[in-house]
């Protein structure tokens, strides 16, 4: 590997790291806008998703630069790959987070309404799932990347719960409707957080063994 290779991979690990730390925070604020009815942590994460995505193009300019200038090979390229495949992972993790933040504006209207406790048990696995398929990009872990994808089940089947109780209690009452209604699409917005989470620890995987385990038979997709 050239010296100016390994200078630009470097350069490009930085850049994803800051980008994945942006994302975590937005993470963060728009599940504790949620549960807290904050309309000003929500406004924060609404506010930071441009730029959220000013990094996403920078980071993808940067691997087409690369790719063009360097023409590697290899694990290299692999490397490459797997670093605009997890960028374009993040960026649409936060737009998630933004789609979370605006559910939270909306549930702030209803005071009253009980969020479903299975929710924070979704979220704990979520949060789990998120910063263990970064910690196993940067460690180059790929076992820690299958443990991963091992819980994006676990938040489908919560997720499936938790539609069924709010279903349940909007038939109830029509008063749950409206604020079930948006408690739904965040409940929805989350479970997609795990899924993005779920395909940076398959990326990982690719980028550690080269093997493509997504959409293979018996394993958690």
């Amino acid at each position: 590997m050239s010296r100016h290779l390994q200078r630009d991979l470097d350069s490009l690990h930085r850049e994803i790291l800051s980008l994945s730390g942006l994302v975590e925070e937005m993470i963060e604020k728009s599940i504790q806008s949620l549960f807290e009815r904050s309309f000003p942590l929500a406004e924060e994460v609404i506010a930071a998703d441009e730029l959220t995505d000013q990094k996403e193009v920078l980071i993808e300019e940067e691997c087409l630069k690369m790719l063009a200038l360097h023409q590697p090979v290899a694990v290299d390229l692999r490397r490459i790959a797997t670093v605009m495949k997890v960028n374009n992972d993040l960026e649409r993790i936060g737009d998630l987070t933004v789609n979370i933040a605006e559910r939270a504006k909306c549930l702030g209207q209803y005071p009253n309404f009980e969020i479903p406790r299975r929710m924070e048990r979704m979220v704990d696995v979520t949060r789990k799932m998120v910063a263990g398929a970064l910690d196993a990009f940067v460690q180059l872990d790929s076992q820690a990347a299958m443990n991963v994808r091992h819980l994006d089940d676990d938040v489908d089947t919560l997720n499936r719960e938790i539609i069924h109780e709010l279903q349940d209690r909007m038939k109830a009452c029509t008063a749950e409707i409206e604020p079930g209604l948006h408690c739904f699409s965040a409940s929805r917005h989350i479970e997609r957080i795990a899924d993005h989470a779920s395909n940076i620890a398959e990326d990982v995987i690719y980028l550690v063994e080269g093997e493509i385990v997504r959409h293979q038979p018996g394993l958690p997709s």
